[in-house]
C-alpha cells in the first residue's frame, strides 16, 4: 500500500462515500457544503492548498484519504476516511501511519494532532490505539464538539 495525490476520478469516488448530510459533517466538519457538487466538494477540501493523498493498494484501488498540515507546530491529520467496504481491516492505522510519517518529515516536525467530534467514539477510540491522547487545544476550540489529540 502507497499513499498517492488524489486524481479526479478518485476525487469522485470519495464523493461517492458520503451518502447523507450527516456522514460528510462527521468526516468534513460544518463548513463542507451539502449538497454538493464535483466543484464545491473540490473547493471545500482545499486540495489546492493542502497535503491531500489516497492510500491505493497495490492494483491502485483507492482504499482511505486524508490530508495534513501544520498546525500549532505540529503535523495536523485531517479528513481521514476510510472506504465503506474496507473498514474494520487494519487500513486507518495504515493510512494514519504513512499520512504522518510523510508529514512529519515534510512538514519538519515530531509530533501529530488531529481533531474528532466527540461524539465519534469508533474513531476516538482507533486514535487512542494509536497513540493518541486528549489534549488541551492552544487557543479557543475552533469546531464546536471537537477535542484535539496528539500523538
Amino acid at each position: 500500500m502507497k499513499l498517492v495525490k488524489v486524481t479526479s476520478d478518485q476525487l469522485n469516488e470519495l464523493m461517492g462515500w458520503f451518502n447523507t448530510e450527516a456522514e460528510l459533517r462527521i468526516w468534513s466538519g460544518p463548513f463542507f457544503n451539502y449538497p454538493f457538487d464535483k466543484q464545491s466538494f473540490k473547493n471545500d477540501l482545499n486540495l489546492d492548498a493542502l497535503n491531500s493523498f489516497v492510500l491505493v493498494n497495490d492494483e491502485g484501488r483507492m482504499l482511505g484519504f486524508g490530508q495534513y498540515y501544520l498546525r500549532e507546530g505540529r503535523c495536523h491529520l485531517g479528513r481521514l476516511v476510510i472506504a465503506p467496504s474496507e473498514r474494520g481491516k487494519g487500513l486507518a492505522k495504515v493510512l494514519i501511519n504513512l499520512l504522518g510519517e510523510q508529514g512529519k518529515q515534510q512538514l519538519q516536525c515530531n509530533s501529530l494532532s488531529l481533531f474528532v467530534y466527540s461524539h465519534n467514539t469508533l474513531a476516538k477510540t482507533a486514535y487512542e490505539k494509536l497513540g493518541f491522547i486528549q489534549t488541551q487545544y492552544p487557543a479557543d476550540m475552533p469546531l464546536d464538539g471537537c477535542i484535539y489529540m496528539t500523538c
